[in-house]
């Protein structure tokens, strides 16, 4: 159990957070929230007992183990893979070796009374004991399994970790983590550098993880798939929420909703009350009520409403400059690394408008095509480019790449062209960059932060072909939401690389499945690919599709085949339905939203008449968006009736 009481962090005289109290439990599985910047992984950091707060404390029983895996770290060298994940069971090893020791010392022995051998037997009990706890096991199987969970085949194992990028490396100190099993698993942005096929291993490895969770992660999915807790940071405060993120988004919001109502009742009656106190104060024949009234307003406990964080980066990307219908052609690409095959001659066409998925597990090429069409990796083969193309391109490691001792605002003037000073600066506020912030280092930045400035870099010059690898690595939800929106009203050519799996549905109108060297083109979006290949999920990729016999098809009933082609329509049509109707639900929420901050401002109401309408147009908005989630909670339970009668 970790009993956080009182925190508090001060950055610069500025509270990063106050007084901040919680409980983790054992098999507490918590998400931890907020926007970029609000103390997420500083209180990571505390937690782990890597930094010291300002005031308060972190108690844990004696003999508590912590595990922390932060957003970046320096990594060892001069091991292989399977080697450095060993490492792991540097406590079990050793207590194997001295228990050898032990025992061989016990042999040759023969005083039997003396204290000493009482003292060797003592020690024996206690490593065996300890040994029983951490479990030694099958140390070669378990650290195999972890490492093949997380996206390492079988040849990499004996590989030397200086081979591997970053990313890679990451995920050999996640296997560290979940191979020593700590009491408190403590994991920053652990999806970054996992693929999808690695990020649903790790979902369900931590779902029956046997000790508590504490995660980081821009990843709705995968924080729905494995927390049942929700802790928000938002401006300096905590709210504890006991469900998982989508959960947590809907409570959020009707818990605001309650407080404005009250809010809003109890300013009604004292503004009355005022007014009856200000009208009837010189009347003797009313003095009574009077002091009545102002003894009345004395007690009143005044209800506050939380400020809503609502920052979030707004931007659309410039518009694209019209290029050839026919984008890329690309004939016979191959790429190998040594004996490794990549990619096998590749032939295809990027036409215009077109918004591309890369999908497939990491190792298939998808990086590597990606660097190719952007002209960072030789090929063998052609890549024809067409008519004024203007090629932009955001890496995996883009954030990495930017210059860590100049400051924000250097980092976007070395690009700037023509570009103005003051837009320069109307571009990075659009990024939470405002005031100060500018002037800052890039190397103080945090992930998130980098992450957002490698972006605001890429939008100075017009392009009408992106390639983006990984983009909303580091991205909280909002900047998330921000930036597909705008993908999604970009007019230009898009190439995308991304486990994300929520981010990508939606988006795209095109999938390139990459699989044993090639590529399968699959037209629609995710959804369309999925219903395609017959899967419920992107974990599926790798399974092959079983296809029915000949036999079996001669001898289906035609009525059955013609139930089945039915309930396929239906169910695509309802499908279909249900995204839309989740669209306008969105718009509807969005509006509601709006009109509630316009009701929160306490000078609407100096105008009756103004407010009358403000109010009316509020009603009508809220009956709008609850006919739109009627209309969804039906068209979900038939979609349901459906799947369960299929």
């Amino acid at each position: 159990m970790i009993t956080v009481g009182n925190l508090s962090v001060l950055f610069g005289g500025v509270p990063l957070f106050e007084e901040i109290s919680f409980m983790i439990q054992a098999r507490d599985r918590v998400g931890l929230t907020g926007k970029n910047g609000a103390g997420k992984s500083t209180l990571l950091k505390i937690i782990a007992r890597k930094q010291e707060p300002s005031s308060g404390t972190v108690a844990v029983p004696q003999g508590y183990r912590i595990g922390y895996l932060p957003q970046e770290m320096k990594h060892n060298s001069g091991k292989t893979i399977f080697e450095e994940a060993k490492t792991a069971f540097a406590e079990v090893l050793s207590l194997e070796d001295e228990l050898n020791r032990l025992g061989k010392e016990l042999e040759v022995r023969t005083d039997y009374e003396s204290e000493a051998y009482h003292k060797i037997i003592d020690r024996i009990s206690e490593a065996s004991q300890r040994l029983s706890v951490l479990g030694s096991g099958t140390i070669d199987g378990e650290t195999e399994k972890v490492l093949s969970g997380l996206g390492f085949k079988q040849e990499d194992m004996d590989r030397q970790m200086d081979e591997f990028s970053g990313g890679w490396k990451m995920r050999v100190e996640l296997a560290k983590i979940l191979l020593q099993m700590p009491d408190a698993v403590l994991l920053d942005e652990p999806t970054n550098h996992l693929d999808i096929e690695s990020i649903q291993w790790l979902e369900s490895f931590l779902s029956d993880y046997p000790g508590a969770v504490v995660l980081v992660s821009h990843d709705r999915a995968f924080l729905d798939a494995v927390t049942n807790r929700t802790i928000e940071i938002t401006l300096g405060k905590i709210e504890d929420y006991k469900a998982s993120y989508s959960k947590y988004v809907e409570l959020r919001k009707e818990r605001r909703e309650q407080q404005m109502a009250a809010y809003l009742n109890q300013k009604k009656m004292i503004e009355d009350t005022e007014k009856f106190i200000e009208r009837f104060r010189y009347k003797a024949s009313k003095a009574v009520q009077v002091q009545s009234r102002i003894k009345q307003l004395d007690k009143v406990d005044r209800i506050e409403v939380e400020d809503e964080d609502t920052s979030a980066i707004h931007f659309r990307f410039p518009p694209a400059p019209r290029s050839g219908k026919v984008v890329l052609t690309a004939s016979g690409i191959s790429k190998a690394f040594g004996e490794k095959t990549v990619l096998k001659p590749l032939n295809f066409l990027v036409e215009r408008g077109e918004k591309i998925a890369f999908v497939g597990k990491n190792g298939e090429g998808k990086t590597t095509l990606s660097r190719i069409i952007t002209g960072q990796l030789d090929s063998t083969g052609t890549l024809e480019p067409g008519h004024n193309v203007k090629l932009g391109y955001f890496a995996q490691n883009q954030a990495d790449m930017l210059n860590p001792d100049i400051t924000v605002m250097q980092t976007l003037e070395q690009v700037a062209g023509t570009t103005t000073t003051q837009q320069i600066r109307n571009l990075l506020g659009a990024f939470l960059f405002g005031g100060d912030a500018v002037d800052k280092k890039v190397k103080v930045l945090s992930g998130g932060e980098k992450g957002r400035l490698a972006i605001a870099r890429l939008l100075l010059e017009p392009v009408n072909f992106l390639v983006l690898d990984e983009p909303t690595n580091h991205l909280d939800m909002r900047s998330k939401d921000i930036l597909k929106e705008a993908l999604k009203q970009y007019d230009g050519t898009l190439i995308l690389v991304s486990h994300d799996r929520e981010f990508l549905d939606g988006l795209c109108n095109k999938v390139f499945e990459f699989s044993g060297g090639n590529i399968k083109e699959f037209p629609g979006g995710i959804f369309e690919f999925l219903q395609s290949r017959k899967l419920e999920s992107l974990k599926a990729l790798e399974v092959p599709v079983k296809q029915a016999s000949p036999v079996k098809v001669k001898e289906e009933p035609r009525q059955n085949r013609q139930a089945q082609q039915q309930g396929d329509k239906e169910r695509k049509q309802l499908d279909t339905r249900i995204r839309n109707l989740e669209e306008r639900i969105s718009t509807a929420e969005a509006e509601v939203s709006r009109l509630e901050e316009k009701l929160a401002d306490p000078e609407v109401y100096a105008d009756r008449s103004a407010s009358s309408a403000l109010l009316a147009d509020h009603a009508k908005a809220k009956t709008a968006l609850d006919a739109l989630m009627s209309d969804w909670e039906d068209a979900v339970s038939r979609r349901e009736a459906l799947e369960g009668a299929g």
